[in-house]
């Protein structure tokens, strides 16, 4: 799970950046950060604090399942900017994005089948 978890954050970092640089030219301001703004499968506090308190497998499914539902909450959105957005490359972003998050899903749920 380490190493999946690494290989999201280090797939994420970039497109977040990016989208930030967007932000900024396009004269917007990005989210504050924290868990409080409204995305699709974010998590909440409670959530957080139930995935810092459990260990071993537990962590692992807990984890598991809460990227998954995040996943598809930034699937959800990447399908909506690639039906209703304008900028080219924020649309190649958003299909760059579920692409890959489908693939992690996948894999996430191929993990929770062997816990």
């Amino acid at each position: 799970m380490k190493e999946l978890a690494a290989k999201i954050k280090a797939a994420q970092d970039p497109e977040i950046q990016t989208m930030k640089g967007w932000l900024t030219a396009w004269g917007a301001s990005a989210p504050t950060g924290g868990m409080h703004h409204d995305m699709p499968g974010i998590m909440s506090e409670q959530d957080m604090k139930q995935l810092k308190a459990a260990k071993g497998a537990a962590f692992d499914r807990r984890f598991a399942e809460l990227m998954i539902a995040h996943h598809r909450g930034a699937i959800e959105m990447a399908r909506t900017e690639r039906a209703q957005g304008a900028d080219p490359g924020a649309k190649e972003l958003a299909r760059l994005i579920e692409s890959a998050q489908q693939a992690e899903i996948a894999q996430m749920e191929r993990i929770l089948d062997r816990l």
